[in-house]
């Protein structure tokens, strides 16, 4: 069959990839779309299960830091879109093991960017997917797209410094790159180390909420539905050379947050609901907020859609209904021993 397109979709079996593959392979029959993805501990192949006999739809597990096998890729497919969200995401751990994050993050983008640019068919859009941290703390204003970078932790420092390599394609290539910027984004099929599927496997199995510190923490939730729809405008209407910011309004605290899910999930009363929040002791560093402003984004023609309490409402039943689809996950999993170093 014929394929109109060539989509490459780097870490497409993650939490944030597995959707946009879905939504990219439903939406476009035409379009081949193909998933790199080591399948490391938070993925799961059942993520994919809706699209994985879809004949527009190809897997490939491999390491994105290989380049004899990213060369490959880019040698025998004629791929016109990059879409790379294959990275080491968890805050906590690249405090534990930042070498890590530096080889997936830094050199995985290196890699991809040099074997993308070499390639005898040249992509018409790179888009790097990164996220709202890369701005450090915020208290008084949002960001927009021209703040300053000031990360705070190792993971944000790498995915500012991989930010940084793929804009030098577009400074001395004219490669034609975006960048995008997003707050945190929440929903189904997210793995259980991030905050709201971390409560709710908690009150699944009937142990508090543990919340780190005793400073107001708050974050700005973006549901997967609304960032899928960014990607896809950012893909059909984005300038090259550009960032955009991916956010809403709504912000709530880690405390509220807590509370909220522990009614719904344990269907008690305010007052009770502090019974099953317990305060641990915090991380090296946890910034308070991240504020963004998403006005270019919106621009072109794109608003969050999904209301906190549809999209909260959507993500407790998913758990509640799909409470073994990470049975198999463990903790210990969660730092791999590093692999040798990539090599160009």
């Amino acid at each position: 069959m014929d394929f109109n397109k060539t989509v490459l979709v780097t870490g497409g079996s993650g939490f944030i990839g597995s959707h946009l593959v879905c939504s990219l392979v439903a939406s476009y029959p035409d379009w081949r779309i193909i998933n790199l993805d080591i399948l490391d501990y938070c993925c799961s192949p059942r993520s994919l299960e809706g699209v994985q006999n879809r004949a527009n739809y190809s897997f490939i597990r491999g390491d994105v830091c290989n380049p004899q096998l990213v060369n490959h890729i880019f040698l025998t497919e004629n791929v016109d879109v990059v879409f790379h969200l294959a990275a080491k995401t968890h805050v906590e751990s690249s405090f534990e093991c930042p070498s890590i994050f530096q080889r997936v993050n830094i050199d995985g983008t290196r890699v991809l960017l040099e074997a993308a640019h070499q390639a005898r068919h040249q992509p018409v859009r790179f888009i790097y997917v990164s996220t709202d941290e890369v701005y450090g703390p915020g208290l008084d204003k949002a960001f927009d797209e021209n703040s300053p970078l000031s990360p705070t932790n190792p993971y944000a420092v790498t995915k500012a410094a991989a930010e940084y390599l793929v804009r030098s394609y577009w400074d001395k290539y004219q490669f034609p790159i975006i960048i995008t910027r997003s707050n945190n984004i929440y929903g189904p099929r997210q793995f259980t180390e991030k905050v709201i599927p971390k409560f709710l496997t908690l009150l699944q199995n009937n142990r508090k909420c543990t919340i780190q510190g005793t400073l107001p923490l708050s974050r700005h939730f973006l549901f997967i539905d609304d960032a899928i729809q960014a990607f896809l405008l950012v893909l059909e209407k984005g300038t090259v050379g550009e960032v955009y910011n991916m956010g809403t309004s709504f912000e709530i605290s880690i405390l509220q947050l807590a509370r909220e899910l522990i009614k719904m999930v344990k269907n008690v009363t305010e007052s009770e609901s502090d019974d099953w929040i317990e305060f641990v002791s915090s991380r090296p560093q946890v910034d308070h907020c991240y504020p963004i402003c998403s006005e270019k984004l919106q621009q072109l023609g794109w608003r969050a859609q999904v209301s906190w309490a549809e999209g909260i409402r959507q993500t407790v039943k998913w758990y509640q209904d799909n409470p073994d689809f990470w049975l198999d996950i463990h903790k210990d999993q969660r730092i791999r021993k590093e692999p040798d170093s990539c090599k160009s």
